[in-house]
């Protein structure tokens, strides 16, 4: 079923007499059987006439024939059919001409992404072999895949996605131009590398993406010390799925529509392992939570997170570890850990990161217990207030602060329950400290 906005779009346009043909991503999702994210609409109108058309336009691209068309349905991109001249910046061709769909097909990345659908008579328009590769299952440069990612060489990392997420296998020259530009990445900004790998880590089979990513060259480049687990082995007897790198793999197929803070510090948060590694009576990784936390926030800095998302992707990464003691830990500190803000996430990468070795999830199923008692065991209320605090003879001040957190240890312990109890304690710990 087209989706009315885009179908609105392209009969208005029909209508006033130009061509306007769906185009691109949403053509391909529409032959596998898929929803479409996006619709966009590929015309033989200038932007000057899309925009006189209709109500509500943002000219996101004029020089490139680019308009965005906002409706109550959504927001569509309508782009000019063109050829592109030389790219000069590595993104975008310095000038180009204005043409019809047959070229206008020519300039795209891959073959799956440059098909063309009339959507009022459901013919599709396919210059390029798309459909073909569809059913072959097949990611494909369109024409010579060398000049098509040396226009745009964050297309290395889209035909990877494009491959992850529909599992399908790059084709051989594809494949073979990726490998040799590999090092050429390093051109692109670190803005657009960081979403294309979020992407692949998100979009779903994030692991094949990693595995196609290291096996392309690629992973080297962007992220070596991702590509350093590879190789590294683990004692048998806790990791008997394999090295390092097969076991962060096997975390990333567990996942389940993740976050993209959870998606990347399951990738990364053995990355402390390979410079801890050493024998002794085994083979061991001490340290390897910290230092991996240092890591990945020189990661997060290189790629430009945000903070908010680099410091939780690194608590992920630091606190990883800590699953080991809960069944040991005294039940204020217990319940101090459980309510952290990151714990939500901290909980799904533990249990991927066990399914993914030794697939016990007692630990897992021990906090989920003791989350299921509910807001109140983890929050007490006060049992006590800064106003029953001065009628007590205390000072404001600092000294409240320090009360409120004694009182709450104590409540969250078990050994005070009432108002009377709190009241006895805060003389007994404090009363030397009345005004």
């Amino acid at each position: 079923m087209v989706d009315p906005g885009a179908l609105q779009i392209v009969e208005r346009l029909q209508q006033q007499g130009f061509c306007a043909l769906l185009a691109g991503g949403c053509v391909r999702d529409g032959l596998m059987g898929l929803q479409p994210k996006d619709w966009d609409v590929a015309t033989d109108a200038d932007p000057g006439a899309v925009m006189r058309l209709f109500e509500r336009t943002i000219p996101v691209g004029v020089k490139f024939g680019v308009v965005i068309v906002v409706l109550e349905e959504g927001q569509y991109e309508v782009a000019r059919f063109r050829r592109d001249g030389q790219y000069l910046d590595g993104r975008r061709p310095g000038q180009v001409e204005f043409s019809g769909p047959e070229a206008d097909a020519q300039r795209r990345d891959f073959t799956v992404n440059g098909m063309f659908r009339e959507p009022v008579t459901g013919e599709l328009i396919d210059y390029v072999g798309g459909r073909e590769d569809i059913e072959r299952r097949l990611i494909r440069a369109i024409g010579d895949p060398s000049q098509r990612f040396a226009e745009d060489y964050l297309r290395m990392l889209r035909a990877v996605r494009f491959a992850a997420r529909f599992s399908f296998e790059i084709e051989a020259e594809t494949f073979a131009a990726i490998r040799t530009q590999a090092g050429k990445i390093e051109q692109i900004s670190a803005e657009r590398i960081r979403d294309e790998l979020t992407r692949i880590l998100t979009d779903g089979q994030a692991a094949r993406g990693m595995q196609l990513l290291l096996e392309a060259g690629l992973l080297e480049v962007l992220l070596p010390e991702v590509a350093a687990m590879d190789g590294v082995g683990q004692p048998e007897q806790f990791h008997p799925e394999g090295d390092v790198w097969t076991h962060v793999k096997l975390a990333l197929e567990k996942l389940e529509d993740p976050e993209p803070t959870l998606a990347w510090g399951t990738l990364l948060h053995d990355i402390g392992k390979p410079p801890t590694y050493e024998e002794s009576d085994r083979i061991r990784f001490n340290g390897h939570d910290a230092v991996g936390a240092k890591m990945a926030r020189g990661i997060c800095g290189r790629l430009r997170m945000s903070n908010d998302d680099t410091e939780r992707i690194c608590q992920l990464i630091a606190h990883h570890m800590r699953f080991r003691h809960v069944g040991e830990m005294r039940a204020g500190k217990l319940k101090r850990f459980l309510r952290e803000e990151y714990f939500p996430e901290l909980m799904e990468l533990h249990r991927v990161d066990c399914l993914a070795c030794h697939a016990q999830l007692d630990l897992y199923d021990f906090c989920r217990e003791r989350l299921a008692a509910g807001e109140e065991e983890l929050r007490p209320q006060r049992l006590l207030t800064g106003r029953d605090l001065i009628e007590m003879g205390f000072p404001p001040g600092r000294l409240f602060r320090e009360i409120f957190d004694a009182l709450e240890e104590e409540q969250l312990e078990g050994r005070i329950v009432d108002r009377e109890q709190a009241e006895r304690f805060v003389l007994g710990q404090f009363g030397d400290r009345r005004s």
